[in-house]
């Protein structure tokens, strides 16, 4: 009998191995139907079978998914970035549906729909305290969407009327130039024509007068492998390999080409990354790191080095499921976690590093497969402190970015040059004096569990005077945190003002002064001998 063994079982020849799964799906439509008829409660049959399906691909890897027939719409805008629609992106919390940015160009910019609106009211349903609203928005292109919206400044809501029609949402959100000469694309997911959309900018950047090119990939959780093949074509010449795949089914034991000239294989080039940069992210990143092609900077990427496909199954519903692995040209799989091989409790565990094999870059540099694509230049990702976060995961930054607009309608023409003074940054403080928005630090954590402990051991009693000293101490500290993380909050709320403004471009540029990452990568382009040291393998 052929066959390997995985994990703790047994394999089975085809023969049993189709046994065993007609035994298995008999074994499950009849205990299904026992229920079905059996159980003390009426039950949801949809429900039950699709929470048991996925419970099955638990069990595999996170991106193999089932996608019922009511969720396929959903999918195909995920892939395609298309729909018909308002062409804004919304959000409800606390049961208030907010206008969280309108799409430049499109119907709910053209109507007047502006950041920080709550929608009240959609074609006469009321809306508040709703959760699943924001199908109503959607609809046949060239269709009327009647909307009632409250406004900051605004004694009454305001009725808005939004033609619908077709969005085609853009995989470069920002393109423009960071420096006199050089080029900066933000990349954000790669749906169809994302490689369209970065020729064009670069074209027009070149065209500016940019000599070197930033490619920003941070953030981007991947898409199309067809148009990672294509970007990546953008940087080196035609024939070059850019990655292959290997499946279990011969069909997915491909490799991709470069099947057209370069559009510019000789712009110095640098690559920001994060650990957010996922799959056909990690293709671009690793493609021009083999090559030699270019400069890496930021974080190591996340690790999905897993292709998917999309299955049809029965009464219009599909299987997203992984077919195959991918390898970059050095050879590389960067599949971090390993699915095949669970632990008992059912976790997962990374690639040990005792695993992890060398491979060359063209170049003859060294790095590593089963862990992402490393950058050539490291940096520590970017951290918030506490109150930071807390002022964003309340959206108080949000809200007042929203007041202060109206209150300053002409403010910011140029979101490079926009920087709030010490009064403004007062007046925020004064307005958030009466807000919620308190957070735990280690310190009160370590201290909270010190008291539980002690009220546990009868010892409280003891301890309840200093704790309550610690207490108070804490709560001072905490008072400081305004002032004393000062300059990180003012940078997010600059970014956040800047965006009411000029929408992405105003979120973007607001943050050239601040972005190590970016300061970063234009150093390194402005240096050529380090630029070229680093892809000699002599940082």
């Amino acid at each position: 009998m052929g066959g390997v063994l995985i994990g703790v079982g047994m394999a089975f020849s085809p023969g049993e191995k189709y046994f065993e799964i007609a035994k298995n799906l008999d074994i499950f439509a009849s205990l299904f139907k026992e229920i079905n008829t059996y159980y003390v409660d009426d039950i949801k049959p949809t429900d039950l079978i699709e929470h048991g399906i996925n419970a099955m691909l638990e069990r595999l890897d996170p991106y193999t998914n089932y996608i019922p027939e009511d969720n396929i719409e959903n999918y195909r805008i995920m892939t395609t970035g298309q729909y018909s629609g308002i062409g804004a992106s919304i959000q409800t919390r606390n049961g208030k549906m907010r206008v969280m940015m309108p799409m430049e160009g499109f119907a709910a910019d053209k109507a007047g729909l502006k950041i920080g609106d709550e929608i009240i009211e959609i074609d006469g349903v009321d809306v508040r305290g709703k959760e699943e609203t924001g199908d109503l928005l959607r609809g046949q292109s060239g269709t009327v969407v009647k909307l009632k919206i409250l406004r900051y400044g605004e004694p009454k809501p305001l009725e808005i009327s939004v033609t619908r029609e077709k969005i085609q949402t853009t995989s470069v959100p920002y393109y423009g130039m960071v420096t006199e000469d050089i080029g900066i694309i933000r990349l954000s997911e790669f749906t169809r024509d994302a490689s369209k959309d970065v020729e064009k900018a670069m074209k027009e950047l070149k065209e500016q007068g940019a000599k070197k090119m930033i490619l920003d990939l941070r953030g981007n959780p991947g898409g199309l492998l067809h148009e990672a093949v294509e970007i990546s074509n953008l940087f080196v010449p035609k024939g070059s390999e850019i990655v292959s795949t290997k499946g279990k089914i011969k069909e997915w034991n491909k490799t991709y080409t470069a099947q057209n000239k370069a559009f510019d294989e000789e712009i110095p080039l640098a690559i920001l990354t994060s650990r957010g940069s996922a799959s056909a992210s990690e293709i671009v990143a690793g493609v021009v790191q083999d090559y030699d092609r270019g400069v890496l900077v930021g974080q190591n990427t996340f690790g999905k080095g897993l292709v998917q496909a999309t299955r049809s199954l029965s009464y219009n519903s599909k299987l997203k499921v992984t077919v195959a692995k991918y390898y970059i040209p050095s050879g590389r799989c960067i599949q971090a976690m390993d699915y095949s091989h669970r632990n008992p409790d059912g976790s997962v565990a990374k690639v040990p590093d005792s695993l992890r094999v060398p491979f060359k870059t063209k170049g003859g540099r060294t790095f590593y497969d089963g862990g992402g694509v490393a950058p050539d230049l490291e940096l520590p990702a970017p951290e918030y402190s506490l109150i930071a976060q807390s002022l964003v995961r309340n959206y108080l930054l949000f809200d007042y970015a929203t007041i202060y607009y109206y209150q300053n309608p002409e403010k910011v023409a140029d979101a490079r040059n926009f920087q709030l003074q010490d009064a403004e940054y007062e007046a925020f403080v004064k307005w958030l004096s009466d807000k919620e928005y308190s957070y735990q630090t280690k310190t009160e954590a370590t201290l909270a569990n010190l008291e539980e402990v002690a009220q546990e051991e009868a010892s409280y009693e003891l301890l309840k005077a200093h704790i309550e000293d610690l207490k108070k101490t804490i709560a001072k500290d905490k008072s400081m945190d305004l002032k004393e993380h000062k300059t990180e909050i003012m940078e997010i709320l600059e970014a956040e003002i800047a965006k009411r403004y000029l929408l992405h471009k105003g979120e973007i540029e607001a943050t050239f002064d601040d972005d190590v990452e970016i300061k970063a990568a234009v150093e390194v382009l402005n240096d050529p001998t380090r630029y070229q040291n680093i892809l000699n393998g002599k940082k």
